[in-house]
């Protein structure tokens, strides 16, 4: 109740009281009648401005509660939310504990990289060499067959994360290095394999960035796997690796488009020599027949002009048969 509310009401009180001794004292008169009724008329009034007070302050308590009940139950429905995720992450955890199932993911993240960047002829999905290794995947290069190996060593990754003492990490961080190591040595071992036409390194897929990164920060593994000529790579920089590959296709496409044009102009070139030729040829026939025709007139000229001079005129021959009559 507000103070306010408590101090009408003690006036009220106050003006009872002294009207009561008031009429103990003296009989009531008109202006004590009119003075009764006023206070009457007052207590009245302010009960209801009382009461309408307390309304609106429990009107308004309750739309606070209300929203509060609102809150609470948004609250409590995120709070379920987040327990189902929490559940889902605890079972994405027990499923990631079998290595064959974090295999099979790296598989699909490997094999989905490829098929999105790489044209399908270019790249072998479980590559089977002679010898009977199968390796995950296997990149077709102008150099050799690139071959990729998916591995994910989280086991002793997470106890590492998760480690409570120093101690205990030391001890899962040198497992972790173990199980690299191993793999390393594995895909060294299987799948370079110069004489089956393979490059002289492979590529180890880590599915996982903070994996890799685990293992390039840490400079005796990094070296160990340089040593043994394995890349690790993650998603994002084998991303970067296959663009690479990508360009070296265009690059050799634009050299195989530029080789064609040159076969075609040398065969032109070819046929311009042949037709060459066959002009030269064309050119000194004329040549010899302009030459001969050349001489024939000459010839037949000559011939003319020596008829002519060696016959006699026709002015002569009259003047004779003149002579003869």
């Amino acid at each position: 109740m507000s103070l306010e509310a408590v101090i009408i009401i003690g006036v009220v009180i106050l003006g009872f009281v002294f009207l009561y001794i008031f009429l103990k004292r003296n009989q009531p008169s008109d202006d004590v009648l009119e003075i009764v009724k006023l206070l009457q008329s007052t207590a009245a009034q302010d009960r209801e401005t009382l009461l309408s007070t307390l309304q609106q302050h429990t009107h308004s308590l309750n739309a606070r509660l209300d929203r509060a009940a609102e809150v609470i139950g948004n609250v409590q429905k995120n709070i379920g939310e987040m327990s189902e995720i929490g559940r889902g992450m605890k079972e994405m955890q027990e499923f990631l504990r079998a290595p064959k199932l974090r295999g099979t993911i790296g598989e699909h993240i490997l094999k989905e990289l490829l098929t999105q960047l790489l044209p399908k002829q270019s790249f072998h999905l479980q590559y089977k060499f002679r010898n009977g290794a199968t390796v995950d995947a296997a990149i077709q290069t102008a150099n050799g067959i690139i071959p990729i190996d998916s591995k994910f060593p989280l086991e002793n990754f997470r106890n590492m994360a998760s480690a409570a003492t120093e101690d205990e990490k030391n001890k899962f961080s040198k497992l972790f290095a173990s199980d690299v190591r191993k793999h390393i040595k594995d895909i060294s071992e299987k799948y370079i394999l110069t004489q089956e036409g393979t490059i002289d390194y492979a590529l180890m897929y880590i599915p996982s960035e903070a994996v890799y990164y685990e293992i390039v920060n840490s400079i005796p593994l990094y070296e160990y796997a340089g040593k043994l000529r394995v890349l690790p790579v993650s998603p994002t920089t084998f991303y970067a690796f296959l663009k690479a590959i990508l360009m070296s296709y265009e690059g050799q496409k634009i050299e195989k488009q530029a080789q064609e044009i040159i076969r075609a102009f040398r065969a032109l070139q070819s046929d311009y020599q042949k037709l060459d030729g066959s002009l030269s040829v064309l050119a000194r026939h004329i040549t010899n027949a302009y030459n001969a025709t050349a001489s024939v007139m000459t010839n037949f000229t000559t011939l003319g002009h020596r008829l002519t001079t060696s016959l006699p005129g026709k002015q002569e021959e009259d003047d004779q048969l003149k002579i003869e009559e």
